[in-house]
């Protein structure tokens, strides 16, 4: 289980393969188990890295800031310390817009974006993610745990039926939350969504002049697809793969689809 020490905390990831280095970064309540299979299929190509921002999954969070920002500063740091010069990134979700967000704040070290089901400004969140991200639930679960930790109870019963919703492979989607939520702390919970539910990527993305493709599922209900032509409207230069049959996770909607578009992306795009 390899680990990179930094002062805001440990970076667990995942590598598999061999070739040209290629980050993949998970979505909220997520980790790198969401890219499990994909490693191994990329792996055939690259070298690929999965980790776990701050607070999610087997990352620390001794002092972590959890916001989308500091999770560009996580990428940056982990490039750095693995002597990473450049490399494309793939995001899912929230860390689909920590991938443009990196594209934006340090172009020299980003070679290609993959946006799947991204934000590119927060108002596309679903209402129920709306709601989570409003700022005053951090403070109240801070001072109340046992209402934190009830409302994480009742979260899981939920998202055992939910997923099923989100996903044509409900099983899967259903026990990476049950295992990634039991790891969820309150900062990571609250803060990372109530800055997503903030991000607004659209005054900058005309700085990002590389390869960019989109992901979209049309049945996503987490993330207005609407947000591809927000996308290909602010960086005229991306490709959008717009998947009919799929919601928030093409990867287990549409696998085989999805992992030719993201490898022919990578060779050729």
């Amino acid at each position: 289980m390899p680990v990179l020490v930094t002062d805001q905390g440990t970076i667990h990831y995942q590598t598999y393969g061999r070739g040209r280095p290629v980050l993949l970064l998970h979505g909220w309540l997520g980790s790198w188990t969401l890219w499990r299979r994909t490693i191994e299929e990329l792996g055939k190509d690259f070298r690929t890295y999965a980790l776990d921002f701050w607070g999610f999954g087997d990352s620390g969070d001794q002092g972590a800031d959890f916001s989308v920002d500091n999770f560009v500063s996580l990428v940056n740091q982990f490039m750095d310390r693995l002597g990473i010069v450049k490399a494309p990134l793939v995001g899912h979700s929230m860390g689909g817009t920590v991938s443009l967000a990196s594209a934006i704040r340090q172009p020299e070290k980003v070679v290609k974006v993959i946006v799947i089901g991204s934000p590119i400004h927060g108002s596309s969140l679903s209402p129920l993610l709306k709601i989570a991200g409003r700022r005053n639930w951090i403070g109240l679960a801070e001072n109340a745990p046992f209402l934190f930790d009830t409302f994480m109870s009742g979260l899981k019963v939920s998202l055992r039926g939910y997923s099923y919703l989100l996903s044509k492979d409900g099983k899967t989607l259903s026990q990476m939350f049950q295992n990634d939520l039991s790891k969820l702390t309150v900062g990571p919970f609250f803060e990372s969504i109530a800055t997503l539910r903030q991000t607004d990527l659209r005054p900058r993305m005309r700085e990002v002049k590389l390869p960019v493709l989109g992901i979209y599922g049309k049945n996503d209900l987490i993330v207005h697809p609407n947000q591809s032509q927000v996308l290909k409207e602010y960086a005229p230069q991306s490709q959008i793969a717009w998947f009919e049959n799929s919601g928030h996770f093409p990867m287990l909607d549409e696998p085989e689809r999805f992992y030719k578009s993201v490898r022919d992306f990578l060779l050729n795009g």
